[in-house]
């Protein structure tokens, strides 16, 4: 009888505390596996494999800090960033598979690193189960404006003319890709200069001492939008959101310039399937939420609502693969 009480009271002070919270997210937490006295029961912990303040972090946030008032629980970001991701991932392939311990993550740790990292320490199909893929962006080319090439087209034209003469920045693996991808669809030489991070090549850009950089999206639209560098071309199918003036690389003249990388959520493998559902429902939900909705595409975020477990499954495991064929013909290696 006791133990049936404490139940009683547990269920209503979760209906209290959802009461509290509003319309919007009564409807959005019902029916709640928490009021049924099942998970998740305890605090959950996202393990982010990016510092804090990244886009991936910044995003995971914006979806912990709603989770917890859904699940009437702690929801706790624990950053683990440096070593590509490797120490993040590493611990959340090793956690019970219970749902509590998950991985916020970018596509680096699942797509990249398996061709990067000698003896990985885990396995990104095997270990993880996908939850749920909050976020796909595509990357940008800019160029310093005192080079006079205000298309893509120019560009190429340019370096061309001028094989071996002209440098390049990236501040991340999949920046390399890309500018990787870029010279072999273009047949263009340029020097590469590798950055730790992409605001360290902005002044180098902006003086001239590099000619290009290739750089997702979001990072490249503070010093677009501010007029400061050219942009030439996103590497997508679409015009990206937040930039609707630039043109996407078919529209610049490179057919097959496309390149995306994606953030999201994975769980130990054989978290139960409930679970994993669970998460995703929840995050749809919440993304649906309209204010929450502009936070995240403010952030650079998707402008679909998270892939769920199956597809999100299917696109790290093509990812990875795609991945593989440019790392290879391009000969890259971390530093």
């Amino acid at each position: 009888m006791q133990e049936r009480a404490n139940r009683t009271s547990r269920l209503q002070g979760a209906v209290g505390r959802r009461t509290i919270l509003g319309g919007a997210l009564a409807v959005l937490a019902a029916p709640s596996v928490r009021a049924q006295g099942e998970w998740p029961g305890d605090r959950v912990t996202i393990v982010v494999s990016l510092p804090a303040g990244a886009t991936t972090d910044i995003t995971t946030r914006i979806y912990a800090d709603q989770l917890a008032r859904v699940w009437g629980q702690p929801v706790v970001v624990d950053n683990r960033g440096g070593a590509n991701g490797v120490l993040a991932a590493q611990a959340v392939a090793r956690a019970k598979p219970d749902g509590l311990t998950l991985l916020g993550t970018s596509a680096m740790t699942h797509a990249a690193n398996p061709w990067l990292v000698p003896r990985l320490p885990y396995d990104p199909i095997a270990d993880f189960d996908a939850v749920a893929m909050f976020s796909a962006s595509p990357f940008v080319v800019i160029a310093n404006k005192a080079l006079g090439t205000p298309t893509l087209a120019a560009l190429t034209e340019r370096l061309k003319a001028e094989p071996g003469r002209h440098n390049f920045g990236t501040g991340t693996v999949p920046g390399r890709m890309v500018a990787a991808l870029y010279q072999q669809l273009a047949g263009v030489d340029a020097v590469s200069i590798a950055y730790r991070g992409n605001q360290a090549g902005f002044p180098d850009l902006l003086q001239g001492r590099i000619s290009f950089m290739t750089l997702d999206a979001q990072a490249g639209k503070v010093l677009i939008d501010r007029g400061d560098v050219l942009a030439l071309a996103v590497t997508d199918d679409q015009r990206h959101h937040g930039l609707p003036e630039v043109p996407t690389g078919a529209e610049a003249g490179l057919p097959g310039f496309r390149f995306t990388t994606w953030s999201g959520i994975y769980a130990p493998k054989g978290t139960p399937r409930e679970i994993v559902t669970r998460i995703h429902a929840d995050m749809v939900r919440i993304y649906e939420m309209p204010e929450v909705r502009a936070r995240i595409m403010a952030n650079g975020g998707a402008r679909q609502p998270p892939a769920g477990p199956d597809a999100f499954q299917a696109t790290t495991a093509a990812t990875k693969a795609a991945w593989g064929e440019i790392i290879r013909q391009a000969g890259l290696k971390l530093d």
